[in-house]
């Protein structure tokens, strides 16, 4: 039962990073139906600026208590993935909205390449440890434990996905993404400015980013340049799973993805009589996306994004 507890808890610690990934590309699909396959990147310029930032405290500032400097990271790492993702869509995408589909998705992936390519330059192809800045000392639950890093990460991602909730659903801007996800055409002849809506959309896609790659980083004590495709990879499954296009979605997929991949993780070994250990937990992720594209393509939540005329 200790065992089951942990694997929970780090499954939910997980989801919750899959799932603030995820609806950056969930938002994006649901506004200008295109898959941002970069978006992954976004998650790694997030942990190197908020590595930069964090060595830079540490000369400044030693003395901050360590969620203040964690805090901080994240602050600053934001503004940096919002222009990275805007100067993305703005160099990238615009340009092809009504190209074949094909288009985007090959450039996608060429601009993932270069943002990695950029980040080697900047920040060396060696992977970097990642400051220990929060306290040490576990948290007990129930027989297992939880360190003060991870109650941080479950806090932050839930005040996120709430506050993007409240955003999409109370807001005035809010309104204007829903509008657009709907009927871009339509919405533009009642006023909305779509190009404003898109570059709204990469820059909140982007600040959830930056949040969970600072986070990232700091529950696995390393940043590399490479670090975004795998959890990219995972998330975009997630937001499949969820329903692509429904943010309630995204958010359930991530965590189940996360509990998935975390139970699997530590039963494998079990359930496959020694075979196979908890290394070839990355393959749950995926068996679990062809099942769920098999029996309900549309995901578990379904889409909500209106057929294009």
């Amino acid at each position: 039962m200790d065992t089951f507890i942990q694997q929970i808890i780090n499954g939910l610690v997980l989801g919750s990073m899959y799932a603030l990934v995820a609806l950056g590309y969930t938002m994006v699909y649901g506004v200008l139906n295109l898959i941002n396959f970069a978006h992954g990147d976004v998650l790694m310029v997030g942990a190197m600026a908020g590595l930069s930032i964090l060595k830079l405290l540490g000369v400044i500032a030693p003395d901050l208590p360590g969620i203040v400097q964690l805090l901080i990271a994240i602050i600053g790492a934001i503004p940096v993935c919002i222009i990275v993702n805007v100067v993305i869509e703005r160099v990238a995408y615009r340009r092809l909205r009504n190209a074949p589909r094909l288009a985007p998705l090959i450039t996608a992936i060429g601009i993932s390449q270069l943002v990695q390519v950029f980040a080697m330059i900047i920040w060396g192809r060696s992977p970097i440890s990642f400051p220990s800045v929060m306290p040490s000392t576990p948290i007990p639950v129930g027989g297992a434990v939880i360190s003060q890093t991870q109650v941080l990460l479950l806090v932050l991602a839930t005040l996120a996905m709430v506050g993007l909730v409240l955003l999409v659903e109370k807001t005035k801007m809010g309104r204007a993404m829903r509008a657009t996800a709907e009927n871009p055409r339509v919405a533009g002849l009642m006023g909305v400015d779509s190009n404003k809506v898109i570059v709204a959309t990469f820059a909140i896609g982007a600040s959830l980013a930056a949040i969970a790659g600072v986070m990232w980083a700091a529950n696995y004590s390393s940043a590399q340049f490479a670090m975004g495709f795998l959890p990219g990879l995972k998330a975009f499954s997630a937001a499949v799973l969820g329903g692509i296009g429904n943010i309630y979605g995204a958010m359930v997929g991530g965590i189940i993805l996360g509990l998935i991949e975390s139970l699997g993780a530590g039963y494998i070994g079990e359930l496959t009589g020694g075979l196979l250990g908890s290394q070839y937990q990355d393959i749950f992720a995926f068996v679990v996306l062809i099942i769920v594209l098999t029996l309900r393509p549309s995901g578990i939540m379904g889409e909500r994004v209106a057929d294009r005329a």
